[in-house]
């Protein structure tokens, strides 16, 4: 049953192949006598006068189905911002409104670090290293370990024991 149905497939398929070919070879013998067909003496003359029927539309046709122009003429990089005066009062503003670095950056069009790099600037950000700094002040240093706080005993058998050297606490 599999096996009859394989065949049948390859049978359409070559016949696909086939139908494929006889096309191809007509629409050539079909083009290649068009401009004779609507009066013109050569393919030139033919060819300028479907350019200027499309009115320059052939080089639109030519881009890919489902890409809208707006997204084929925008630059891939995004364009650098000027970051002016009043941009810089805005950002102000909005920090002591209490609004997040973030949405200051959608909101004046601007990025991110440079909103942090304006709020540094005025002076609106704390600096973490006196933070850091007064962590460090406030960790207790480490007890000194006393050397001789009790003797150790040493059994009597022992290697130590017969040394002329006594072992002091460890």
């Amino acid at each position: 049953m599999v096996t009859t149905k394989i065949k049948q497939l390859d049978a359409v398929r070559a016949k696909l192949a086939h139908l494929e070919k006889t096309v191809e070879v007509e629409l050539r013998r079909e083009l290649a006598v068009l401009h004779k067909q609507y009066g013109f003496s050569d393919l030139k003359s033919f060819f300028k006068a479907v350019r200027a029927a499309a009115g320059g539309g052939i080089q639109e046709a030519s881009r890919k189905v489902g890409r809208s122009k707006k997204v084929a003429e925008t630059p891939k990089t995004r364009k650098r911002a000027k970051i002016t005066a009043a941009i810089r009062a805005r950002v102000k503003k909005l920090v002591q409104a209490g609004k997040s670095a973030s949405k200051i950056a959608k909101a004046v069009g601007i990025s991110l670090p440079s909103v942090q790099n304006i709020k540094k600037a005025f002076g609106l950000v704390k600096s973490r290293k006196p933070a850091l700094k007064k962590a460090l002040d406030k960790k207790k240093p480490a007890k000194r370990r006393v050397a001789n706080k009790a003797p150790v005993q040493i059994a009597p058998g022992s290697a130590a024991a017969q040394s002329p050297i006594m072992v002091a606490g460890v």
